[in-house]
């Protein structure tokens, strides 16, 4: 066997090719064999993400990705990277056309794949860089730093990170967050890759590039290692006491955009659920809750407004005897909030929590004239934008400090930290998942809050209107779930934190550094290609 040193810009030895004197449609058929790639590898990510426990997949779809790129030309590697994108991003978002049909849905996959092209141009430019696996997967990471900020403040939805809930790899969300976690995950697909790539060459020429294998095989192990070295970072022990929390999931009368067309239903069936607890509580079936936690959206009416829906909840937080956060709509001052309320049993309403990070064409409508001059149906399902709330959310519930946020906003890094920094000891999600049917939706979201309790070392609970409700650990295990369209209730006792992981401590450090490394591999792929056409001209 020889061994060399590693060279730039050497030909791909698994470059598919056809025979000297093969058909015209058999090289149309090869040409087509890299676009049939990237897409089904972006498929083979999607199948990653949950509710599949398929976490490991991961890693092959970026090998393949990797394949697919290297050695590419900008618009190759542009086109080839939107195919990935939306491989992987037309099934995983099928759910934000459940009920507004396709347009949506195909208009934000479109919008998306463009981030993914801009990463598959990016990742072929550092391809033949030494080293190019590290490059590559800090460059995915620079892609989903952009697409957590625009347009219309972001859609991180499909973070790599997100899919890891079940993966060896999750420990790492305690050291770095989502960006550390992702770039784990990327940097062992490309060195799987590279190592492939080495052995093929070895076995076809008998040499192997030693520092190419290095770089994959390191690229492979060393994720692998800091995970295993970042597991003491994650604890369930309890270090200020615990809470007994008691999780709310009313139902709703029907599922889709109109779950809460019928006045107050939604609130009543949330009140009768914690009336049921409340009765068993009282005959010694069920521990006595701390606080209790309603879901996004359970009072369907604004309780400040109509004094019918806080007789209900007054009634609700009596019966159970401790503390209620309960998700409304509420107008003030001429403007819509989405808003948690702190509701006490004896005090009524004494704190409040406005959702900060708001869903476009959901809360509110960009373009708004545009789109009505599109369709007006669209702007009729938003017919005022909600306001965004400007502080942390976190509610003194019987001595325990409880970080609230709602829904969308688990998607978002900055969100659930500054929870955390404020001082919350555990963390709720309360959400509304009914206008999104049965789909995987729910499941993507309870992936992310598993994958936040780790990051920041706090029990998650998530109380959905119609499911999946869940408590899970600051180990990331879920614990309690509720069934989805089903009216429950979940009682735990749980573990109050307050150290932080070096994630929460950091916040955007690691991403910020990750966004450098990948600026500062472009930049040399860039300098070596002017570099290489200036001595071709002389």
């Amino acid at each position: 066997m020889t061994v060399t040193a590693t060279s730039v810009g050497e030909p791909d030895q698994l470059e598919p090719r056809t025979a000297p004197g093969a058909p015209t449609w058999a090289r149309r058929l090869v040409r087509l064999v890299p676009a049939a790639a990237a897409a089904l590898s972006g498929l083979l990510l999607y199948v990653s993400f949950p509710p599949r426990t398929l976490w490991w997949l991961a890693v092959p779809a970026f090998a393949v990705f990797g394949w697919v790129l290297r050695g590419r030309g900008g618009k190759a590697a542009l086109g080839l990277g939107y195919l990935f994108g939306l491989g992987f991003l037309l099934p995983l978002l099928v759910w934000t056309g459940v009920e507004v049909g396709p347009g949506p849905w195909l208009a934000l996959v479109a919008i998306e794949a463009l981030f993914v092209a801009a990463v598959g141009a990016g990742v072929a430019a550092v391809s033949r860089l030494p080293g190019w696996p590290v490059w590559a997967a800090a460059v995915w990471i620079a892609g989903e730093a952009a697409r957590a900020r625009a347009p219309f403040n972001g859609f991180p939805w499909g973070k790599i990170a997100f899919g890891q809930a079940d993966g060896v790899f999750l420990p790492l969300a305690a050291v770095g967050g989502t960006p550390v976690l992702g770039f784990a995950v990327a940097l062992c697909g490309f060195g799987l890759y590279e190592v492939v790539r080495q052995a093929v060459r070895w076995r076809r020429t008998g040499a192997v590039r030693r520092g190419a294998a290095a770089v994959g095989l390191l690229s492979l192990a060393v994720p692998v290692v800091g995970a295993v070295a970042a597991r003491p970072l994650v604890s369930d022990t309890a270090e200020d006491g615990t809470a007994t929390v008691a999780v709310i999931q009313g139902n709703v009368p029907r599922a889709g955009l109109d779950f809460n067309s019928q006045r107050r239903a939604v609130l009543d069936y949330h009140a009768r659920e914690t009336e049921r607890l409340a009765a068993e509580v009282k005959a010694g079936k069920v521990a006595r809750p701390d606080f209790v936690l309603w879901p996004e959206n359970s009072s369907d009416i604004d309780p400040f407004a109509n004094p019918d829906a806080r007789t209900v909840i007054d009634t609700a937080a009596k019966s159970i005897g401790a503390p209620l956060s309960v998700g409304g709509v509420v107008e003030r001052d001429g403007r819509l909030y989405n808003e948690q309320i702190l509701w006490d049993p004896a005090k009524g309403p004494v704190n409040t929590y406005d959702k900060r990070q708001i869903q476009p064409f959901g809360e509110y409508l960009p373009l708004r004239s545009l789109i009505g001059a599109i369709n007006e149906n669209w702007t009729a399902m938003v017919r005022q934008d909600f306001s965004r709330g400007t502080e942390p959310g976190v509610f003194t519930m019987d001595g325990a400090e409880v970080g609230l946020v709602t829904c969308y906003e688990a998607a978002f890094d900055w969100t659930v930290r500054s929870e955390v920094t404020d001082g919350a000891q555990m963390i709720s999600v309360p959400s509304n998942n009914a206008t999104f049917d049965r789909s995987e939706m729910t499941y993507q979201q309870l992936a992310m809050s598993r994958v936040r309790a780790v990051e920041h070392s706090r029990t998650v609970t998530v109380p959905v209107t119609s499911g999946v409700s869940a408590v899970i650990m600051p180990d990331g295990r879920i614990t309690q779930k509720t069934g989805m369209f089903v009216a429950d209730s979940l009682v735990q006792k749980v573990p109050l934190r307050s150290s932080q992981t070096p994630a929460t401590r950091l916040g955007i450090l690691p991403e910020i550094a990750l966004v450098l490394v990948a600026a500062g591999g472009l930049g040399w792929a860039v300098g070596a290609g002017l570099r290489g056409r200036r001595a071709r001209d002389v």
